[in-house]
């Protein structure tokens, strides 16, 4: 029983993730706001609500990391590489592509977390990990270009922001190491997120977004800040504690397919069988990273 409520929990997460990256494309495509103000924006208040959760929730754990300049200095460090850089490649790429094709793109992340760390144990990828980055390039060039080399069906911006993006994932998953084991997940996420954010807000100049005064631009924003960080965010490490980092990460994976779905029936957006392909030989590439030797 407690496994199933897990799983449809973790579920649950992963489709208001997919649901958070279709509400991006929706405000790109109706309003006149640059990537990096939303995103300088978005990450920032969220930063600020979770940093209420965590002073609600773990106000020894939120002031002792403050005690450690070091450890500070690499959250500071994980904002501005991690969540900031993430956050931003991945809303830009979803303006110049759409948020299936983000999601998946960005899904490339976790090869590069193999090949680094493959790299830095100087030991060489086993048979599963070299599958798994053939899979990555071959998901990738699918939706790049529908299996026709001479063409490009997505634009190259989209395609380097969305190749950006797993560089940043890879970035944010690997810069906080074992802090979050050392302070928790919420102290870290939430100053990590404000120091992205201030930092993002003042060098792109947010003060001059363009902001709509028009309610579907409010309830899309407010379902990317509330939907696609503060809720999702929650729901995954309670369904984490539930089945386990394995199954939740396997389960979570419903993201990208959530986000294409939305986006073909919310948005009417154009879908090939090619994109679903593709989709497919990255997703794979996800499972046999996380799945138990």
């Amino acid at each position: 029983m407690k496994s199933n409520l897990g799983a449809f929990i973790t579920i649950l997460a992963g489709i208001l993730w997919g649901f958070s990256g279709t509400c991006s494309q929706y405000i790109f495509e109706r309003f006149p706001i640059e990537p990096a103000h939303l995103t300088a924006i978005r990450i920032l208040s969220a930063g600020i609500i979770l940093l209420c959760i965590g002073f609600i929730t773990s106000k020894k754990d939120m002031l002792k990391i403050r005690e450690s300049k070091q450890d500070m200095t690499r959250v500071i460090i994980f904002g501005i590489f991690g969540v900031m850089f993430s956050s931003l490649t991945y809303m830009t790429a979803i303006s110049y592509t759409n948020s299936g094709t983000a999601t998946i793109l960005q899904y490339t992340g976790p090869v590069l977390v193999m090949i680094i760390s493959c790299f830095m144990t100087r030991k060489l990828p086993t048979f599963k990990e070299v599958l798994a980055v053939i899979l990555a390039l071959a998901g990738t060039f699918f939706i790049a270009t529908h299996g026709d080399i001479s063409t490009m069906v997505i634009n190259t911006p989209g395609l380097i922001w969305g190749l950006l993006a797993a560089v940043a994932l890879a970035l944010y998953t690997l810069i906080p190491g074992s802090l979050a084991e050392k302070y928790g997940s919420i102290p870290i996420t939430s100053y990590g997120m404000i120091s992205g954010g201030v930092t993002l807000f003042i060098l792109s100049g947010a003060w001059n977004a363009e902001i709509s005064i028009d309610y579907r631009f409010f309830l899309a924003f407010i379902a990317i800040v509330i939907c696609g960080t503060v809720l999702t965010y929650s729901l995954y490490l309670k369904g984490l504690t539930m089945i386990g980092p394995v199954k939740a990460s396997m389960i979570a994976s419903v993201e990208p397919v959530a986000a294409a779905v939305f986006m073909v029936v919310w948005l009417n957006a154009p879908f090939h069988y090619m994109d679903f392909i593709g989709f497919t030989c990255i997703l794979a590439t996800v499972f046999l990273l996380i799945k138990k030797e």
